[in-house]
């Protein structure tokens, strides 16, 4: 367990987050979903690890998330104000005549729960498109 928490302390230290930094991503879930009459996804990360749903009851497909694109999603989420999150405005409104599925980003910190208005699949609004981008990849894998 101390290597694990030397290892973990030695990568945000490099990625230049600080330890608070690091006690906030142990206990955080980011979860992205998209969906429309006929299209599904949902990724989920958490601890270092990622769970893909493709299609509604669809199984989760499970995996690690190596530690080049952990300190990717670290530095993206560090740069993403959870109290403004309900607040942010989409970009474009194709989701409103099906022209898109609809967007959603969910942050679970410490137990309490952030979250965006819907969006555009595929056009999130400014402030998290690094870390949507980010959570989109694992579902090209």
């Amino acid at each position: 367990m101390r290597i694990v928490s030397l290892l973990l302390l030695t990568l945000f230290i490099a990625t230049g987050c600080c330890s608070q930094k690091k006690a906030d991503m142990t206990s955080t879930q980011i979860e992205y979903s998209a969906m429309s009459r006929g299209y599904y996804k949902s990724i989920l990360v958490q601890d270092k690890s990622v769970s893909v749903v493709k299609e509604r009851n669809g199984e989760a497909v499970q995996s690690k998330i190596d530690d080049a694109k952990w300190s990717e999603i670290v530095s993206a989420y560090s740069k993403v104000n959870l109290d403004s999150l309900s607040s942010l405005k989409a970009p474009t409104d194709k989701r409103t005549y099906d022209g898109a599925a609809i967007g959603n980003l969910k942050i679970t910190k410490d137990g309490k729960t952030y979250e965006t208005p819907g969006f555009d699949n595929g056009f999130p609004p400014k402030e998290i498109k690094k870390l949507v981008d980010l959570l989109v990849d694992f579902s090209k894998e």
